[in-house]
């Protein structure tokens, strides 16, 4: 996604956007948004891959990455296309799912939340983390491919399940979960700004 705010042209990023959601919300507070994402499931989503993304060097200020970095391939090509499209010291906010800490706990967690919805499991916890695990990157990975391109701020950890195919009413739920050591928090948002080529 690409944003710029109408009356400040200094603020822009890019996104992988989705359905296109997060980019009509920003386009109603008044930025120009061009939203990217591979497979979009929105019209106003450019059909496009990261790494694929023809934009000038350094022409973004600002990206947004929203649970979206853990699916991105080629990873590190991406990362690296995307630290050249934002100018020096460009900022990357990225708000993720950390495959590496879903354990078994938080995958029973989610799936009794998902049963009480009256939905049916189709995996045992272990198969859903084993799952996860051999086709997501865990946010480890995706640091280590941000680090030769950025500075990389210190990810806080709180609760994301609640987000995936549950909502909002789960959220209490799950930060006392976390909060009494039931489940690990998979949620991460950190910082990271664009650095320089040597």
């Amino acid at each position: 996604m690409r944003v710029r705010r109408v009356d400040d042209d200094d603020i822009e990023a890019a996104v992988g956007a989705g359905d296109g959601e997060l980019a009509r919300a920003l386009a109603g507070a008044g930025y120009e948004v061009l939203a990217i994402d591979p497979k979009p499931g929105g019209a106003d989503v450019l059909p496009v891959a990261l790494h694929e993304l023809d934009e000038p060097a350094a022409s973004f200020n600002a990206a947004l990455a929203v649970t979206s970095l853990h699916h991105v391939e080629p990873l590190e090509d991406s990362l690296a296309r995307l630290a050249d499209v934002l100018e020096p010291g460009g900022v990357l906010v990225i708000d993720e799912f950390d495959v590496g800490a879903f354990d078994e706990r938080a995958a029973e967690w989610w799936l009794r939340q998902r049963r009480a919805l009256g939905a049916e499991a189709t995996a045992s916890p272990e198969e859903l983390v084993g799952e996860h695990r051999a086709h997501l990157h865990p946010l480890e990975r995706i640091i280590a491919a941000l680090e030769p391109h950025f500075h990389v701020g210190t990810p806080v950890y709180g609760p994301y399940l609640y987000r995936w195919n549950l909502d909002e009413s789960f959220r209490p739920d799950e930060e006392d979960a976390i909060a009494r050591g039931e489940i690990p928090a998979v949620g991460a948002r950190l910082l990271a700004r664009q650095q320089p080529a040597a």
